[in-house]
């Protein structure tokens, strides 16, 4: 979700309407074809012919789960971007959350290395030892983390993290927690794992942070994971590390209750702002699913490596979902990876470089905005991590805009 969600959830919200006609059971005519055989001297020759025009019903009904789905408003957005591109119009895409620097050459090069040295079968299901060793290893320094290899999940991006995360934890009778404005596939995953979303709205005077006290209001028996986003998509929130421990304090309160900390952001922050993992607070290690990657930080978004860090038992179920869908991810991927993290803590210079130039951007975008609307009718809080813009523009646009 980015700053053309509002605009977009209008534009592509589908009519239950659609969604009911392409449910319904449809009656389709089918040619059947059967073979002639005949016999010229010695010769057999089989011919296709329509034997009769006989029709059948087949039936169209989807799983209820798969059909209450709704595609990705930020997928149809990029899409169609990409093919009024292709069509030669002079359009900038501002949906997909993709940096537009290349990869950094050092892992370039280790994927290449991986290539020409025939790292190219199957990786083991939860990946390579030596990328989850140095992910460990990575928790540790830059996080206070401690988890083993066996706790560490290698997965085809984050999101497939993130997904496995919320099906192997809930189902039917579950209620997810989601702090809005939030990442458009969140709900969406909780659908497809049986549970119910429940959307917690914040405010831009808040910061659009969650506040633990409404946080313990929308708790009932029911609530069984609460997703966090810090640095947020698509607000550039940060919650600071007073901000987590209340919620923590709330989370402890309720034995029945997991937290999914979706941190694929980490290093793209602004100074003061900096990044707490909300697993080291006390007792919260043991409900935490910590979800990170390499898409975002490294600019490595087509190369599809994320991973999940999570106590034994969740880890196991995750990686049994993966087992019976994808499997491990790309081997040579894995190798870039281990390169990534070699550039040095939160990303060395190479990072580093990129987050100064996304921090010059955000400052444009907010100055530009707030010059366009002096009078304060677009608000937008300055992004504190992340690189989107999320500007409240209701003052000016809808029913009661002009």
């Amino acid at each position: 979700m980015t700053l053309l969600t509002r605009v977009s959830v209008a534009c592509f919200a589908p009519s239950a309407d659609r969604r009911a006609l392409r449910l319904k059971r449809t009656r389709v005519a089918v040619s059947r074809c059967s073979s002639s055989v005949h016999h010229h001297h010695g010769r057999v020759s089989v011919n296709a012919i329509n034997a009769s025009d006989a029709k059948f019903e087949v039936d169209q009904t989807l799983n209820p789960r798969v059909a209450s789905l709704r595609e990705s408003k930020t997928m149809a957005l990029t899409d169609l971007a990409r093919s009024m591109k292709e069509s030669g119009l002079p359009v900038i895409g501002l949906a997909a959350g993709e940096p537009d620097f290349d990869t950094p050459a050092a892992i370039v090069e280790a994927g290449c290395d991986a290539i020409r040295g025939g790292k190219t079968r199957y990786s083991p299901n939860t990946g390579t030892a030596e990328l989850r060793n140095a992910i460990c290893e990575k928790l540790r320094v830059e996080n206070g983390l401690v988890y083993t290899a066996s706790e560490i999940v290698l997965s085809n991006g984050a999101k497939q993290s993130v997904a496995q995360g919320v099906m192997a934890t809930c189902g039917p009778g579950d209620e997810v927690l989601v702090p809005a404005p939030f990442w458009v596939s969140y709900p969406e995953m909780c659908k497809l794992a049986g549970a119910t979303p429940v959307i917690i709205q914040t405010t831009a005077e808040d910061g659009f942070l969650l506040d633990a006290e409404v946080l313990r209001k929308s708790l009932n028996p029911k609530s069984r994971l609460l997703i966090l986003c810090s640095p947020s998509n698509p607000s550039g929130a940060v919650y600071s590390k007073e901000a987590l421990e209340k919620i923590a304090d709330v989370v402890r309160d309720h034995p029945r209750l997991l937290v999914l900390a979706d941190e694929i952001y980490e290093h793209i922050i602004y100074p003061p702002a900096a990044h707490v993992s909300f697993a080291t607070f006390p007792g919260m290690r043991e409900r935490t699913l910590t979800v990170n990657g390499f898409s975002k930080a490294f600019a490595m978004t087509g190369w599809r490596l994320g991973y999940l860090a999570a106590p034994a038992h969740f880890a196991n179920a995750c990686a049994a979902i993966q087992s019976q869908t994808t499997s491990g991810p790309s081997s040579i991927s894995q190798h870039a990876g281990v390169a990534a993290l070699c550039l040095g803590k939160n990303g060395g210079a190479p990072v580093q470089d990129m987050v100064t130039a996304f921090q010059k951007r955000r400052d444009y975008v907010v100055g530009r905005f707030r010059k366009m609307r002096p009078d304060g009718e677009i608000k937008l809080e300055t992004p504190a991590g992340a690189f989107y813009a999320f500007p409240d523009v209701s003052a000016i646009v809808g029913e009661n805009g002009t």
